[in-house]
């Protein structure tokens, strides 16, 4: 759990996803992020098949993998976790069917209420993002951090403003388009990471100031 980078996948946006994920992972230190493979609209075999082979680049990149949603699919491929969306099962009938990782995702603080016992939680939007509904802010982000939570920042995350979203609090952010809509996954991990990490040594440091935030170009 010390991942600050939670890359959610969306095979649509890219013609190869397990080589889009080994470029990226390519950039990292092992263990700085993990990967959740959300692809909704695939059925249980070709989730599978899909599964196991982004579970392999994972494997050897040190990356923890995900599964959105399907706990059958998760134990299946042999993934290191679950991602629970907010109308699914409760993170302890989870935990019961024997996943070890445990993310959900929050939009409001009862979401938070229900999911406090998963070993991070995805509050979004933070900021605008299209089809995400209203951005919740900044502000949001650093209630729900003060919780005690590990919380991940999504929705609208990009380079203007990811430093931000640690320095508030979040353990890290999670991005869709910002990296898998990039020219160059790679570059694009890599710079998020640095940011990252920019954003949790200034909350630390005495007398630093927050980091300014430009207009976000809403890529989540």
């Amino acid at each position: 759990m010390d991942f600050g980078l939670y890359l959610i996948t969306d095979r649509r946006l890219v013609d190869d996803l397990p080589g889009a994920v080994d470029r990226a992972l390519s950039a990292l230190p092992r263990g700085a992020a993990a990967v959740q493979l959300r692809e909704k609209d695939l059925g249980a075999s070709a989730l599978l098949e899909l599964a196991l082979r982004v579970g392999e680049v994972c494997r050897r990149r040190g990356a923890p993998l995900l599964i959105n949603d399907r706990i059958d699919v998760a134990l299946a491929a042999r993934a290191d976790g679950v991602h629970l969306a907010g109308g699914s099962v409760e993170v302890e009938e989870a935990r019961s069917l024997g996943v070890d990782l445990v993310g959900a995702s929050c939009h409001d603080e009862a979401e938070l209420d229900r999911r406090g016992d998963a070993d991070f939680v995805v509050c979004s939007p933070i900021f605008p993002s299209p089809g995400k509904g209203p951005a919740v802010g900044i502000d949001a982000l650093h209630a729900a951090a003060a919780t005690g939570m590990r919380v991940f920042a999504l929705g609208g995350v990009d380079r203007t403003n990811a430093a931000a979203c640690t320095w508030a609090g979040a353990q890290g952010v999670a991005a869709i388009r910002a990296w898998l809509a990039a020219a160059d996954p790679a570059e694009a991990v890599a710079a998020l990471h640095d940011l990252v990490a920019s954003g949790k040594a200034g909350r630390f440091s005495q007398g630093a100031s927050p980091p300014r935030m430009a207009a976000p170009r809403a890529l989540c």
